[in-house]
């Protein structure tokens, strides 16, 4: 009975610490494959590996598609995760909605990432006190410090092209900054817009001789297609300026934003602290302070720009 006893005491304990070995399930929704939300997804799960948090993740891709992106969020509320995580303004929205709609015993902690306005997308009614079970990072920039950067590069701007996709919600929100901005600064706006990947080279050809450089926010439609934007760029020597500093490493002249990888990795943190048992409503949204100023030096001569020597001396990072 004793060796009975202890027999079933040493099989009682291997299960007990095979359960507290066993992986937290995660379920990402990621708007489109692009370097900026790639590097997103790599700092959160780059974060939770170095703290030894074991996670299985469960990785979605709605490839630029809000009817995808709706789909995959209620396939993730039936996978019973331990946290869902959204990448991204449009998926977040359609993980907030699935979510909402969600019976009690299917309802998650939810975490957004990369998405500027939380607030004007609906995500959360307060950034201090978030409420319910959502909270997040958000990669919301000082715009100003943006059209600073810009008019030093290229003093002579009369006309800003801003580059976008009309029906992201954070793309509206930075148009309308932008445009705030326009007559305290000295320039006009000139808009086009492109609902998918396929319209990203003609609304940027339309922007050729009416502009005097474009501007593209943290938009997803544009960055996932921005190589046909930088065609239009070199082939017209019309200077093409970006939000993100991924942007840049790809072409864009320059970029004043930040590392989305340590977005990603800020992400991860926020991530930790929610499978450790605090509640998303009681965890304020947090923005990401550190700017950083990326030049290409190839890419403005070839569209035709000159770096300022101030803004080199400046620069973190200068792509030759």
């Amino acid at each position: 009975m004793k060796r009975a006893g202890i027999a079933a005491l040493m099989l009682l304990l291997a299960m007990v610490q095979g359960a507290l070995a066993a992986p937290v399930v995660i379920s990402v929704n990621q708007f489109v494959e692009h370097p900026a939300l790639d590097a997103v997804l790599k700092g959160l799960q780059d974060y939770l590996k170095e703290k030894n948090v074991a996670v299985e993740y469960k990785i979605h891709n709605a490839q630029a598609n809000m009817g995808t992106a709706t789909q995959i969020a209620q396939q993730m509320v039936g996978e019973k995760a331990d946290l869902l995580v959204a990448i991204a303004t449009p998926s977040a929205q359609a993980c907030a909605q699935a979510l909402a709609k969600a019976p009690a015993e299917m309802k998650r902690p939810f975490l957004f990432t990369a998405v500027t306005d939380p607030v004007s997308a609906g995500l959360v009614k307060d950034l201090q006190k978030p409420g319910g079970d959502i909270t997040g990072v958000s990669d919301l920039l000082p715009l100003e410090e943006h059209m600073k950067m810009v008019m030093t590069f290229k003093p002579d701007i009369r006309k800003l092209g801003l580059l976008y996709n009309a029906g992201e919600a954070n793309s509206k929100m930075v148009v309308a900054g932008i445009r705030e901005l326009s007559g305290k600064m000295g320039f006009e706006v000139v808009e086009a817009t492109a609902a998918k990947t396929a319209d990203v080279f003609s609304a940027a050809k339309s922007l050729v001789g009416r502009v005097d450089a474009v501007f593209i926010p943290t938009d997803n439609t544009i960055v996932s297609a921005l190589e046909s934007v930088l065609k239009v760029g070199v082939e017209n020597k019309l200077p093409v300026f970006a939000a993100d500093v991924d942007s840049v490493a790809r072409g864009a002249v320059a970029a004043m934003g930040f590392d989305y990888y340590r977005h990603g990795y800020q992400t991860g943190a926020m991530a930790e602290r929610i499978l450790n048992g605090e509640k998303p409503a009681d965890i304020p949204v947090e923005f990401q302070k550190e700017l950083q100023l990326d030049i290409n030096l190839k890419y403005a001569e070839l569209m035709g720009v000159t770096p300022p020597a101030e803004l080199l001396q400046k620069a973190t990072k200068v792509h030759k």
